[in-house]
């Protein structure tokens, strides 16, 4: 009995995790996309992108805990499409970026990755115990939160490198820097779900 408590209890405590995850990353994404149309820096733009998919992949974790086992692994399936997001939208913004290679105003553009960093490094800490809990899903929203600490990091380094040396060659390579990460993020996903939908068809 005390078992079910606490599985109750763990779940009830995910759920409201994943729901407080996925409203930070929305409030801060209409943040860091304002900043970044407004200095052209094409990873702060991929880091928002990256936000909005966030909150995106949270709430439906959220709206997905009452699911099947085979639903969920679809659902995780989805997931690993919903990551590659991020990854198109800054192949486009580093294409446009190409076209005019002027480097990104430093001073908002460490201020905006600081903050982002806040929030991420956050809601990694408040996903990371639950990061085997509920398989793909779960894990689809810990990586993501995970991927972004390393990313905002590089970004921050990467201002470091701009203000000695001007160049919009630092901010481009972290943009796709994170367009890896993404990528990455997506394939683990897969993996997981598709795991996932094996052991459900064994026991049905």
């Amino acid at each position: 009995m005390s078992d079910l408590i606490d599985d109750a209890s763990d779940h009830a405590l995910l759920r409201r995790t994943v729901l407080i995850v996925a409203l930070l990353n929305l409030g801060y994404f209409g943040i860091e996309f304002v900043v970044a149309l407004r200095i052209g820096s094409v990873s702060l733009f991929a880091d928002s992108v990256d936000f909005l998919e966030d909150a995106s992949v949270n709430l439906l974790i959220w709206t997905a805990f009452a699911w099947s086992l085979k639903a969920r692994a679809r659902t995780g399936m989805a997931m690993a499409g919903i990551l590659l997001i991020p990854a198109l939208a800054t192949l486009w913004a580093a294409w446009s970026k190409f076209h005019a290679p002027i480097p990104p105003a430093p001073v908002p553009l460490s201020i905006t990755a600081l903050g982002a960093l806040a929030i991420n490094l956050s809601c990694a800490l408040m996903l990371a115990r639950f990061r085997a809990h509920q398989g793909s899903l779960t894990r689809a929203a810990f990586l993501s939160a995970r991927n972004d600490v390393f990313a905002n990091v590089a970004i921050i380094l990467a201002v470091m490198v701009t203000i000695f040396y001007p160049s919009a060659w630092p901010d481009l390579i972290v943009g796709l820097g994170i367009m890896v990460l993404n990528a990455d993020a997506a394939r683990e996903v897969w993996q997981a779900a598709r795991d996932e939908h094996r052991s459900a068809r064994c026991t049905t």
